[in-house]
């Protein structure tokens, strides 16, 4: 499905630019008889509307060698003043919600969802989490920092990425693929801590991670399992939690606990390595914690959510997967940064041959994307949309689990929302 960079913007434009022939008085989708070959593949536009002024909606279909794959499309056009992006996201960081809910939650038109997440375990006695992989951050504040690599949920990464890579959007308005790093230290007078974790749940062996009260209700002990190779690597039988409320040690204890952290109120918890360091304050002990996530890139990120990438400078990354098809999601952005395009595909019901990653970042290519990332796939795959005159957002895409799963996190759009 590879093209050339003369025809690469053609489907999104005759998504959005066909508006005026391709939409109903009214704003209902109408089926389009307009047909973009693609180096060979057709990729023909079914429907296409407008949600609100920069917002578009539209479906399509490809053939390929296994059958015919049918997706949606959502673009934003940044430019616009009322028109942004953010998280969806549940409550909590250790919670999960469905797409559609998170969309009307939180008032945004349209939106799809996000990162992998923990959801399963092969420990013994330890529940998931339900947390994603990757970064948050959402209207400009860092909800959580990213897991080791081996500690992932999904298909594997592109050589040279991680879980510390993002899709977001800066200050400035503009999206762009970025990586996160996180800052961040714990002070006492008898020395510094090195932050290696934010509200994930997992931690780097030798690590000290930092819960707040974004985390949720959770148990802790999640992050203390697992290795930086391995995911199912046993628990660490070596840990030690701190517990701080105004700047003052109010207990420690050597087992990761659970429950609500109040907003006044940080947790810190370390393995091996990190659990001697801790091991060091008492009860009573000043203490200073700060921590903020980098990025990168300039300028400072507004919004991001973890992504695998797949398309760079408008060229699919090396390594990526040809064999493996499945129902995906993807973000992308426009070379100047302005547009932005979310794709989730159909699941199994109604039939869909779903895209190898290879072929998702050509498509994104083709959409007119220069970066883009592999978001959640499978039964997670969801977009869902709230068009004019509706009171609600409900899912589209018909996701393969039949009905939509409650996800970590996700991509919405908003109108007039700052």
């Amino acid at each position: 499905m590879r093209s050339s960079n003369l025809v690469r913007p053609s489907l999104a434009l005759l998504l959005a630019a066909g508006l005026s022939t391709l939409v109903a008085p009214a704003g209902a989708a109408h089926a389009a008889t307009a047909t973009v070959a693609q180096a060979g593949t057709p990729i023909t536009v079914t429907s296409t509307e407008q949600l609100a002024p920069g917002v578009t909606y539209g479906s399509f279909e490809v053939s390929t060698p296994r059958g015919v794959t049918v997706g949606y499309l959502l673009t934003a056009d940044l430019r616009k003043n009322k028109v942004s992006l953010d998280l969806l996201h549940p409550d909590a960081v250790a919670q999960r919600k469905v797409v559609s809910a998170m969309t009307n939650d939180q008032g945004a038109v349209a939106g799809v969802n996000g990162d992998f997440f923990n959801n399963s375990e092969t420990h013994v006695g330890v529940t998931p989490t339900y947390s994603s992989s990757g970064p948050e951050i959402a209207d400009g504040e860092g909800l959580k920092f990213a897991v080791p690599t081996a500690q992932r949920f999904g298909p594997g990464l592109a050589p040279g990425t991680s879980t510390r890579d993002v899709f977001g959007v800066g200050v400035n308005g503009k999206a762009r693929v970025d990586t996160l790093s996180l800052d961040g230290e714990v002070r006492s007078r008898k020395g510094k801590i090195a932050l290696s974790g934010l509200n994930q749940y997992a931690l780097p062996v030798d690590g000290v991670g930092l819960f707040t009260s974004a985390w949720g209700a959770a148990s802790r002990v999640r992050s203390t399992c697992g290795t930086d190779t391995s995911r199912s690597d046993p628990c660490s039988t070596h840990t030690y939690e701190v517990t701080v409320r105004g700047d003052v040690v109010t207990s420690v204890g050597q087992t990761p606990g659970s429950g609500a952290i109040p907003a006044d109120t940080q947790v810190l918890v370390g393995r091996e390595g990190g659990a001697d360091a801790l091991d060091d304050l008492a009860v009573g002990d000043r203490v200073q914690v700060r921590e903020k996530l980098d990025s990168a890139g300039q300028p400072k990120l507004t919004f991001a959510v973890g992504g695998a990438p797949i398309l760079r400078d408008g060229e699919p990354l090396a390594g990526l997967d040809t064999r493996t098809a499945a129902v995906r999601s993807a973000a992308g952005v426009s070379p100047d940064g302005r547009t932005v395009y979310l794709v989730a595909l159909a699941g199994r019901a109604p039939a869909s041959a779903g895209f190898t990653i290879a072929e998702l970042a050509d498509l994104m290519r083709s959409l007119g994307a220069d970066a883009a990332v592999n978001l959640d796939g499978g039964g997670s795959s969801t977009v869902a949309v709230r068009e004019p005159g509706q009171a609600t957002a409900t899912a589209r895409n018909s996701p393969s689990d039949g009905t939509e799963r409650a996800v970590a996190n996700g991509i919405g759009i908003f109108v007039g929302r700052h």
